[in-house]
């Protein structure tokens, strides 16, 4: 198992580097020149000519790359202009929020897509599985940040029974309790389409699994339907579902973008809409870099989950 993990971290070394790749260039395209953007009504030429100096902007396009790339081989990510602190601390302490929304939603998302696809597949043509069925494609079919707008507006303006925005009420609260009632409405927002994918690649994967001899072999020596489902059926199909978990949590992490732009969550997407419109493009760039670094450690932690239910995989 130690080699299988090292194998894999180290075949996700290339996918890292590519991502660095494509971030820096994509921020380097940009139209306009960012000293300009930055320094705005204070853009004299000699102004923007040593903030191109500071910022290393004089320097070839090459040079500057391996310079960034240098400096985050060490931790440096460099430092924000705009907050004027190290980007690495601003990022780890907007990904906590984010984390709590994006976890949340992942967690809701992969038990009620599991589960809906499990009692799909048991009841498979039954009124059911229409209606499951039926849920699921309105889930899918509905854009998250519509939903998160309209859960707004009938839950926090209409109603009044949940806050519109933030992690935390602006005066008192800060307790659990507190952040539980404002992660409601963008946790759920963010899980719904997630949910509806994972309940029918779940269903499909269930349905596959109980057409198998070993279920008609369990059924015919009188185990109950209940634990011909759960205990044998399941852990069967999760070899297949736990895949469809990773690409979600992926889904997830960026979908939490413009949820936290709907809701206003302090979160590393807001973070990062913050940063493109104020041209703080060391900001940008390790912001993008470290969650591009989670979400691929995190699909290295699901093909280890996998490959413990399935030792083929290995090999």
């Amino acid at each position: 198992m130690g080699g299988y993990i090292l194998k894999r971290l180290i075949s996700a070394i290339p996918v890292l580097l590519g991502i660095t790749v494509i971030v820096f260039l994509i921020m380097a395209m940009i139209p306009g020149d960012p000293a300009t953007a930055i320094l705005g009504s204070y853009a004299t030429p000699e102004n923007v000519e040593k903030l191109n100096r500071d910022l290393g902007l004089d320097k070839p396009l090459v040079q500057r790359y391996f310079i960034w790339l240098g400096n985050m081989a060490q931790g440096d990510f460099g430092r924000s202009f705009s907050l004027n602190r190290p980007v690495l601390d601003e990022v780890a302490e907007r990904f906590n929020a984010t984390l709590v929304l994006a976890g949340t939603a992942f967690v809701l998302c992969a038990f009620l897509g599991i589960l809906a696809g499990v009692v799909s597949a048991a009841r498979q043509y039954g009124w059911a599985d229409k209606g499951i069925t039926f849920v699921v494609l309105i889930g899918i079919s509905v854009p998250s940040f519509f939903l998160g707008m309209m859960m707004i507006l009938t839950f926090a303006v209409d109603l009044r029974w949940l806050p519109v925005s933030g992690m935390y009420a602006i005066y008192g609260g800060g307790d659990l309790p507190d952040l539980l009632r404002h992660l409601v409405m963008p946790a759920t927002a963010l899980a719904v389409v997630a949910t509806g994918v994972i309940a029918r690649l779940s269903r499909s994967a269930m349905l596959e699994v109980l057409r198998l001899d070993f279920i008609r072999t369990a059924r015919a020596k009188g185990v109950p339907e209940r634990g011909v489902i759960w205990r044998h059926a399941l852990k069967a199909a999760m070899v297949s579902i736990i895949p469809v978990l990773g690409i979600q949590a992926g889904f997830v992490l960026s979908g939490a973008v413009y949820i936290e732009i709907v809701f206003q969550w302090p979160g590393v997407g807001r973070m990062l809409v913050d940063a493109i419109l104020k041209r703080d493009i060391l900001l940008v760039q390790g912001g993008v870099v470290f969650v591009a670094a989670c979400y691929v450690l995190f699909n290295i932690a699901v093909d280890v989950a996998q490959s413990l239910l399935d030792p083929r995989i290995k090999t």
